[in-house]
């Protein structure tokens, strides 16, 4: 029975057949909210009221207010920032996670749940080519899990530097220099910040944003002392990846801990004909991705590989008295990541890789790379479109001559909601961004995104 008297069961069929008309209606529905959150706020807030409501008609209330609020962002035709969709096994076992309701931290309390994400990280560690002696731990995004990385960084080479950082902290401990790409996503700098660590010091790119190895010796030769470098795979606007294999011999040369913030684009290495964009990366020594942008998992669901497990371990975990570790095994979850009691966030990466296997992997990675490369190559075609990247991966950043047009097209194409596109700012030019990411976009979205783009150029034009 519910706090509220009536059985799970009302509530959960309540639940379960709103989530199904919500997700039959991203076929064809408007892609953006059609209420802003000012708008909404009446219809959430206001004095909690003294009596409560059943819990099948709270859930009738939250799905009613909310859906003119709600952007379809699961739809195969929303396009923006960088944001999967969700398979359907892992959505089902990402539900079971709530029913179950078990905290994830111990092996001990919870041996199912560990058991479980144990074998998603073996499968993981497999799938992209890193190494297998590496820890695995679930977080709740790509930032945490470069967190973690970087945690687990900051302890090596502390320690390695003689510095008891434990017992210490950072206070006149020698100072680590981080260095990271031009173009690398700003979490890699808010994840330094968290840490203590301060401004990196940025790397000259190339006019893609691919990281320049000899700028990174140049720099790492002009000071000495604990080093740490940042590369990527997978830049926000153009999808390149650094060249990992100089870069790490550059940065092995100098002593530096590697860290790849990998957020969609470490799933390119399950691809055999895109591994190539990964070449050398299994070299590094920490790697964060988010299962949700390429793999397709439900959010709050944060990779972080660590090859060194004592660093991860030291930096991450605790000991006391009230917990019951288990006396084998591969350590306790909490010791992987910053929280101690968590959802079990890895089984829905296990039920997705269970459910696609490796081929499966393979093709939708491979679809969402091909999706991007045919609307690159279409829209390249459309008189007064630039198509300003290589489209090598899956994202696609496009001009239409001046940046007040491409401002036009931009606001055009979000008011037509037949797609969803985000604007950005890239090597000094406005651009439209098309990120490919949903494990269902098909020909027809592929079809749908060139004609969204192309009629909301003409638009423009005409106005103009």
């Amino acid at each position: 029975m519910s706090a509220g008297g009536e059985p799970y069961s009302e509530a959960l069929s309540a639940a379960a057949r709103r989530a199904a008309a919500w997700l039959a209606s991203l076929q064809d529905r408007h892609v953006g909210p059609t209420r802003s959150a000012h708008d909404l706020a009446a219809d959430f807030n206001g004095p909690l009221p003294a009596q409560g409501m059943p819990a099948a008609a709270v859930v009738e209330y939250l799905a009613d207010k909310a859906e003119p609020g709600l952007m379809a962002m699961p739809s195969g035709r929303f396009f923006g920032w960088v944001i999967g969709g969700t398979l359907p096994a892992a959505l089902a076992a990402d539900w079971l996670v709530s029913a179950w309701d078990q905290n994830s931290g111990l092996r001990y309390a919870t041996p199912a749940m560990a058991a479980i994400e144990e074998a998603a990280g073996h499968w993981l560690l497999d799938l992209l080519g890193l190494p297998a002696e590496s820890d695995v731990g679930f977080t709740t995004g790509a930032t945490m899990a470069n967190f973690t990385g970087l945690a687990a960084a900051r302890w090596r080479l502390m320690a390695d530097a003689g510095w008891d950082l434990d017992g210490e902290g950072l206070a006149g401990a020698p100072r680590i220099r981080c260095l990271v790409g031009q173009e690398r996503h700003e979490t890699i700098d808010l994840g330094l910040r968290y840490l203590g660590l301060g401004r990196p010091a940025a790397v000259p790119a190339d006019d893609q944003g691919r990281l320049i190895p000899a700028e990174l010796d140049r720099l790492l030769s002009e000071g000495s002392g604990p080093a740490l470098v940042c590369l990527q795979a997978g830049n926000l606007h153009s999808g390149a990846f650094d060249p990992f294999e100089a870069a790490i011999g550059v940065a092995r040369r100098h002593g530096a801990w590697v860290h790849v913030d990998g957020a969609f684009g470490l799933w390119a290495s399950a691809v055999p004909e895109l591994a190539h964009l990964t070449q050398g990366m299994a070299l590094a020594d920490s790697w964060g991705t988010d299962a949700h942008k390429t793999l397709n998992v439900p959010y709050d669901c944060g990779i972080a590989v660590v090859r060194d497990s004592t660093a991860l371990r030291s930096a991450m975990g605790l000991h006391t008295s009230y917990l019951v570790h288990d006396a084998e095994g591969p350590g306790d979850p909490f010791q992987k990541v910053p929280e101690l009691s968590r959802r079990g966030r890895g089984v829905p990466v296990w039920a997705a890789l269970r459910s696609l296997g490796r081929n499966g992997v393979a093709g939708q990675v491979r679809g969402l790379a091909e999706a991007a490369a045919s609307i690159g190559r279409r829209l390249s075609d459309v008189d007064g479109v630039e198509v300003l990247n290589n489209v090598d991966y899956t994202q696609v950043s496009l001009a239409f001559g001046d940046d007040a047009t491409t401002r036009a097209v931009t606001a055009r194409v979000i008011e037509d909601g037949k797609v969803w596109m985000s604007g950005s700012h890239w090597q000094g030019r406005d651009v439209l961004r098309v990120s490919v990411s949903n494990w269902s976009t098909n020909a027809d979205d592929v079809g749908t995104a060139v004609e969204a783009v192309s009629s909301a150029l003409a638009a423009v034009r005409a106005a103009g």
